[in-house]
Order: structure tokens, then C-alpha cells, then sequence
């Protein structure tokens, strides 16, 4: 899966996922009105408002963008009708030819992590037939509970041709109060670094490896640092507009080959309309905003990649 997701980082030439992770705050009054109005102020008609919002997202920007990552914990705060809601998300962006990265930031062992696996990137058994469950292409990974949480999602991915972007520096303020201790002298997002590096060798394509990390915009001196000692893995970099990082903070985050690096953007994206800088679109055009919001994203990328 790494090569689609290359493959498609080249053809748009925009190394940009946007976060699909939708509030009903975020939603226009007149998607929420419609859904209400079909199924009531409900579950139900929460999880209709969110996949329309993200249907007309995805129509506006699936030619612009290689990746989308949806937040599942904004469907699942809808039960089992926000979880409906996510896989006809997934499945519906698989159609617009597009990889999906699951951020579903799972992390446990033995046979709860192997059922996380096959939940997210694998098949299951059932009788003498299989299915697929959701169906991302990738998912976020927590490694707290070290290699015995990580080695059943390895598995899977093998069999699958599937991919991880395991939690390393994270883009939250008070993400040093774990990440950055020292360790014999060395900060523990070094160490896990590190391993991701290990896994990763498990796991090639044909440049980069199919297992990615989580280093957040948010902390570039630290992105530099983590870049040399991941040279093979993808970077999945959160944090970037809406929490304050910054284009010409990132360029370190890429190899030399301007790859190895993909820059999140959610509610900058999608929650656009709402900005000063794209008002004049309003409510009723959300999705041209989120469109132009993303041709800004592209260009500021692209710009700072340039110019380093």
C-alpha cells in the first residue's frame, strides 16, 4: 500500500492527507436540517449529516489530494450509526481512488491486538467465507505496550500489503511528559523511533517501508532529528495550520527525493467556510472552501519544499 500511497503523492503532487474527523459543529445548518428532517434528531440523523458533509468534501477535493484520514472516534461518539457512517466514509473514498489512513490509534496485545488488526486492515474468518471489516489501508498505532502490541498488526500487514504510522512524537503540548524523557541519556521518541525503523525492515516496498510514524508539526527540531534515524519510513505529520505548524518548520520531515513525508490538515480543511480567509464562500459552499483551503495547503507545502 505504500506504493499507492506514492503513486498517488506524485500524480497530485501534493504530499497533504486531509483528517475526515467531523463535529456537528462543523456542519452546515442545512446538511444537519436535511438529515434531521429524514431521521430526526437522532444517532441516526447525526451519522447522516456527518457522511454527507464528508461525501460533498470528498466530490470537491478527491482529484486534489492523494489521502484522506478519518478520526473514527468523531463517528463512534455516534454508536453504531457513526460507525455505519465511517466505513461508508472508507469505502467511499476507496472508490474515489483514494488511500485511506484509519486513525484509529490502537494499542494492546496478543489476541486483542491481532482482533485491532483484522478489525482495521485485515479479513475475518467466519465460517468457511471471509470479510472485510472497515478496510483502511493504514492505521495509527500506540506502541506503549511495546513489541508484543505491534507484532500481531506486522502480521497482518504482510498478508495484506497494509501499513502503520506508529505514535512517535506527537503534536500535543504535553506530549513531552512521556516522550521526552531520557532514557541513558537519549529521549524515549528517539528509542521508539528507533524501532519503528526495526519493524519497518520487516515490512519494504520497493523505497520506503510500509510501517510509517506519527511526528507531529508542532516539534520540528525534533521531526529533523527522527527523520535520519527513520530514513525508509513515512511520516505522517499532524499538527500542521490549526495547531501551529508551519510550512518552512516541515521540510526537514521529507528525504531528499521529496518524499517520505505526508502533512495532515482536518478542521483547516474541512471545517474551511468557517475562517475569515474563505467566508465569502458561506455556509452553502463548504465544500469549494474546503477546496480552496486545500489548493493553499498544496502550495504552501510545495512552496517551502522548494525553497529549501
Amino acid at each position: 500500500m505504500i506504493q499507492k500511497l506514492i503513486a498517488n503523492i506524485k500524480k497530485a503532487n501534493a504530499p497533504i492527507v486531509v483528517g475526515l474527523d467531523p463535529m456537528l459543529s462543523y456542519i452546515p445548518e442545512q446538511v444537519k436540517a436535511a438529515a434531521f428532517k429524514e431521521y430526526g434528531e437522532t444517532l441516526e440523523g447525526a451519522a447522516e449529516a456527518v457522511w454527507q458533509y464528508n461525501k460533498a468534501i470528498v466530490d470537491e477535493v478527491y482529484d486534489l489530494i492523494p489521502a484522506v484520514k478519518p478520526q473514527i472516534a468523531m463517528y463512534e461518539q455516534f454508536g453504531i450509526p457513526g460507525l455505519v457512517a465511517f466505513k461508508r466514509t472508507v469505502d467511499y473514498c476507496h472508490e474515489k481512488g483514494l488511500v485511506v489512513i484509519g486513525d484509529v490509534k490502537r494499542g494492546d496485545i496478543g489476541s486483542t491486538s491481532a482482533a485491532y488488526a483484522t478489525a482495521h486492515l485485515g479479513k475475518v474468518q467466519i465460517g468457511a467465507a471471509t470479510a472485510t471489516p472497515f478496510g483502511e489501508d493504514f492505521a495509527t498505532v500506540n506502541p506503549y505496550l511495546g513489541s508484543d502490541g505491534i507484532k500481531p498488526f506486522l502480521e497482518v500487514c504482510k498478508a495484506e500489503k497494509k501499513g502503520l504510522f506508529i505514535l512517535v512524537k506527537t503534536s500535543n503540548p504535553s506530549s513531552g511528559e512521556f516522550q521526552d524523557q531520557l532514557i541513558n541519556g537519549r529521549p524515549l521518541y528517539e528509542l521508539v523511533g528507533e524501532k519503528v525503523a526495526e519493524w519497518g525492515a520487516e515490512c519494504m516496498g520497493d523505497t520506503y517501508s510500509y510501517i510509517g510514524a506519527v511526528v507531529g508539526a508542532t516539534y520540528p527540531e525534533m521531526g529533523k532529528v527522527l527523520r535520519k534515524v527513520m530514513p525508509k519510513s513515512f511520516i505522517l505529520v499532524p499538527g500542521y495550520g490549526a495547531q501551529g505548524g508551519k510550512a518552512a518548520d516541515l521540510v526537514h520531515y521529507f528525504n531528499e527525493d521529496g518524499l517520505g513525508a505526508i502533512v495532515n490538515s482536518s478542521r483547516g480543511i474541512i471545517a474551511a467556510y468557517k475562517q475569515e480567509k474563505y467566508a465569502a464562500y458561506g455556509a452553502e459552499n463548504f465544500a469549494k472552501a474546503s477546496r480552496a483551503a486545500v489548493e493553499d495547503m498544496i502550495a504552501d507545502i510545495n512552496g517551502a519544499l522548494e525553497r529549501r
